[in-house]
């Protein structure tokens, strides 16, 4: 197991980064909140993240899931087997979660792309993670509306695109936007660096996607946190605007 770089962006507010995948971890008190999970390879680096920060897995409080994409949500069956924690995302993408649908890149997509030498290499790594699996989490329920009563008081903010469900999160009071796939600043198949969007085979509905970050314009906050790449600080406007004309 590689030990995964945990960074703290703002107060109560870790930023750990897996297998070519980020997740958060929001802390308040003796609880915690997990938003992502990786890979199902990535299962350990999620309790040395939990650890490193000071906390242990008993103290979780709720997982939120930004979309059901397996490098997001892999490592939940084992992570939470045994323990009653709520695992909750719109609720649209709780029954894909719970893999009533699934709607990722195919197979026969990602072979298609494979002439790409990074995205040979990184399709390698996803089997390596575990990412060939369909397994989901059965216990996914979709959130109340507004402002959840859990550690960080994240806010749902509803971004159909990448997956019919996906949804990022704002936490207002630390002016901190976690964008999962929506708005990314990364990916191991790409060259570029800085706000964009993932290539066109990884989103469900690219000018869904499109128009969803729209809403992400408005919000009160400069740091951005993507479910690839690193932490960008500065307006999500100009991120939104920088994703939007980037050359693919």
């Amino acid at each position: 197991m590689s030990t995964p770089t945990v960074t703290q962006v703002a107060d109560g507010v870790h930023v750990a980064q897996g297998t070519s995948v980020s997740w958060i971890l929001l802390t308040e008190g003796d609880a915690f909140t997990l938003v992502d999970a990786g890979y199902p390879g990535d299962r350990d680096a999620v309790l040395s993240s939990i650890e490193q920060i000071g906390y242990s897995l008993d103290q979780l409080e709720a997982v939120l899931v930004t979309h059901a994409h397996v490098d997001h949500i892999g490592s939940l069956p084992r992570l939470l087997e045994g323990r009653d924690v709520p695992v909750l995302t719109s609720e649209v993408e709780a029954h894909h979660a719970r893999r009533e649908f699934l709607e990722q890149a195919t197979p026969l997509q990602v072979a298609a792309a494979s002439w790409r030498p990074r995205v040979l290499a990184w399709s390698l790594h996803v089997v390596a993670a575990g990412g060939t699996t369909k397994a989901g989490v059965p216990q996914a329920q979709g959130f109340a509306e507004g402002a959840l009563d859990l550690p960080g008081l994240p806010v749902p903010i509803v971004t159909p695109g990448h997956t019919s469900g996906h949804t990022c999160y704002h936490l207002p009071h630390t002016g901190v936007l976690v964008t999962g796939d929506a708005l990314v600043t990364g990916h191991p198949t790409v060259r570029r660096t800085g706000p964009q969007l993932l290539p066109r085979m990884f989103h469900h509905d690219v000018a869904a996607n499109r128009r969803s970050l729209d809403q992400l314009r408005r919000l009160s906050g400069d740091v951005l946190l993507p479910g690839h790449g690193v932490p960008w600080r500065g307006s999500y406007a100009d991120a939104v605007d920088q994703a939007l004309n980037a050359r693919r």
